[in-house]
């Protein structure tokens, strides 16, 4: 609603610019005032016009004020200062609407995004780092969907890369297993995630101590490219697993996806290929027939301004061998997604969630299902990869502004983030060893290849276990402690990953995230869960809180709301602003910092306008009005961010 009444202000304004002054201008900043005192919107488009026009900036407020058309809601305009034009609300009015519309998602804008994220090697367990990719990625997933946006969310698999070739090779010549013996591990272990974990580490080592040894991974990577013999079955078989398990674990913090695209099909429907003969085409690769990279084929990139300053700019897309990098296929795999590749998948049904949802899967060659939704052909594409790809992510960039100029170029996203690390006390709470010199730093590094790093389902294990500890300790008669923990544990986590700025490196710590008070998930759980348990002693008690639309309506609530009541309810009105600036600007963090004011807010307005004991009727529904629209607004936004909200704590 706010927004709408800024679209109103700033249309008016800058038609009654045009007439009165014959001046055309483009924008108009509109802002709360630094005191309630001062109105609740003003802008300095008189003071900017005086510089234009060589008029006193007050003159040109009070032309522009006299006889101003004011929108709905908006009562008056004054002039203030220097020359402000200051707005003030009926806020009586004002506060009726806003209760009946409180965190209503936008309409349909008509904008199809896909959101690619997780993008877990198929080969181990995940681990912490791959939460806060996947919290980011599920997090712009709902804000975007609920700003009126139609979303797409992807899971790439990289069935086919060197990560799955080297756990194939650890259990196929290593092991001496077959796949029979390894589909038999997989049903009797819950967690097999955990024990190819251990043979990938294993196979590092291995190939450390060996580095002949490597011949194997060389080999086995042909064989499961081109789909040959057991050693391509034991591939499939072993990455579907882990894939099954990685969709369990994010399912843990409520995190579900629409597609599965896989790298073997992208390799099969012939992508790269595709795409090739048309980066030819346009000109944007060469073939180098001298030099370092003879033989290659590359994206000369020395005169984009992307790449100015850069020694080696250029990219190899195909080596002199033949074989296409990384980069190629995901240039492919981004025109796709975009729509600019005249070819797709099949698709076939993966699973299904407990809630119903399907998540598809890509397929090749005859068993796709014709009754499979349309996926790709995005007006806007999120990539959610961390920081260490920049680089890669701009190569993929330029190659689809190669063939789709300025507009697809734009519409193809890098959303960047820090890694994680751990506290060195979560460190030694989750059983790694912990060495003194390490003990003193601010974190600890992980490292997957080397086996030195933490499961997400260990650490949510742990999670869970201490927040249902803390649940108990606080309120010993609550019977579903253990639901509750789950809860919260899921409101620590979430909220952590997501508080910090994404170019941040983050150092997770149990205790910071599980504080029932402050910056914390569990904060905002127990802000929320305040105004309900007042609601509903109020209704135990027989005392009307008077919330009827109709009632509502009937007191127009002009009789006395204070300004704490006001600024409550006009920081909820604020909220929608807010996510659309955070997915806008990609930081998330904005939302979770403004969840933590309202709440710290509403807490303190409680403390100062108790509801229940109030004995004034029309006194104590202006109180409870404001506590409402506080609990719908906590709610609402708690959903975006993927936090449930517990019955009690």
């Amino acid at each position: 609603m706010l927004e709408t009444i800024h679209e109103q202000l700033t249309e008016t304004l800058k038609s009654r610019v045009l007439a009165l002054f014959g001046h055309s201008i483009e924008r108009v900043v509109l802002q709360a005032p630094p005191k309630l005192s001062m109105g609740d919107l003003a802008t300095p488009v008189a003071l900017e016009l005086a510089k234009v026009l060589k008029r006193k900036p007050r003159e040109i407020a009070e032309q522009l004020s006299n006889g101003l058309a004011l929108p709905i809601f908006v009562e008056s305009v004054s002039v203030e200062g220097a020359g402000y034009l200051n707005f003030r609300f009926d806020r009586g009015a004002f506060t009726a609407q806003h209760f009946r519309t409180v965190m209503m998602p936008a309409k349909p804008s008509g904008e199809r995004v896909i959101v690619e994220h997780t993008n877990i090697n198929p080969n181990k367990a995940a681990h912490i780092g791959h939460l806060r990719n996947a919290v980011l990625g599920d997090t712009y997933v709902r804000c975007s969907k609920w700003l009126g946006d139609r979303v797409e969310t992807q899971n790439y698999i990289d069935d086919t890369g060197v990560q799955v070739a080297d756990v194939v090779v650890a259990f196929e010549l290593l092991e001496k297993k077959s796949v029979a013996e390894v589909q038999q591990l997989i049903d009797t272990h819950p967690r097999f995630d955990y024990l190819c974990w251990d043979s990938y580490s294993r196979m590092a080592q291995y190939y450390a101590d060996r580095p002949e040894a490597q011949e194997w991974r060389k080999d086995t990577l042909h064989r499961i490219e081109k789909q040959e013999g057991d050693t391509a079955v034991l591939a499939k078989t072993l990455a579907r697993a882990i894939v099954r398990r990685h969709l369990a674990t994010m399912l843990r913090l409520g995190i579900e996806y629409d597609l599965l695209p896989k790298e073997s099909d992208i390799i099969h429907a012939h992508f790269w290929d595709r795409a090739f003969e048309l980066l030819k085409q346009s000109g944007a690769l060469v073939f180098e027939e001298e030099g370092k990279h003879k033989g290659c084929w590359v994206m000369k990139l020395d005169e984009s301004e992307t790449f100015a300053g850069m020694e080696e700019p250029d990219k190899i897309l195909v080596r002199s061998n033949g074989t296409v990098t990384y980069t190629g296929k995901d240039i492919a795999y981004q025109l796709w997604k975009l729509g600019l590749l005249d070819r797709t998948f099949q698709y076939q049904k993966f699973s299904t969630y407990p809630d119903g949802h399907i998540v598809w899967e890509t397929t090749h060659g005859e068993d796709g299902d014709p009754a499979a939704p349309k996926f790709g052909g995005a007006t806007r594409v999120v990539n959610v990869i961390d920081s260490r790809q920049s680089y890669l992510q701009k190569v993929v960039k330029e190659g689809v502004h190669k063939l789709g100029g300025d507009k697809a170029a734009e519409a193809s996203i890098h959303f960047s983030y820090e890694m994680v690390a751990l506290t060195p006390s979560t460190a030694k709470a989750l059983g790694m060893e912990v060495s003194d010199e390490d003990a003193t730093r601010p974190y600890v590094e992980m490292s997957g290849r080397k086996g030195f790093g933490v499961k997400a389902d260990d650490l949510l294990d742990e999670l869970e276990r201490k927040a249902t500890d803390a649940v108990k300790a606080n309120a010993t008669d609550i019977e579903n402690a253990g639901e509750i923990g789950n809860q919260v544990a899921v409101a620590a986590l979430r909220y952590f990953m997501l508080r910090f700025g994404r170019n941040k490196v983050i150092a997770f710590d149990f205790d910071e995230a599980l504080r029932f008070e402050g910056d914390s998930g569990p904060y905002l759980q127990y802000s929320t869960v305040r105004v309900q348990n007042i609601f509903r002693k109020m209704q135990e008690r027989g005392v009307e809180a008077r919330l009827e639309e109709r009632i509502v309506d009937d007191l127009t609530l002009n009789q006395g709301l204070t300004d704490d009541m006001w600024e409550l309810i006009r920081s909820s009105a604020e909220l929608p602003a807010a996510i659309r600036r955070a997915v806008d600007s990609l930081e998330l963090s904005v939302i979770t910092q403004y969840l933590l004011d309202l709440a710290q807010r509403f807490n303190s307005f409680y403390h100062k306008y108790p509801i229940m004991n109030e004995k004034d009727d029309a006194e104590r529904q202006r109180r409870a009005v404001t506590a409402e629209i506080f609990r719908r607004t906590m709610v609402g936004a708690m959903e975006l961010l993927g936090i449930p909200v517990p019955e009690r704590m």
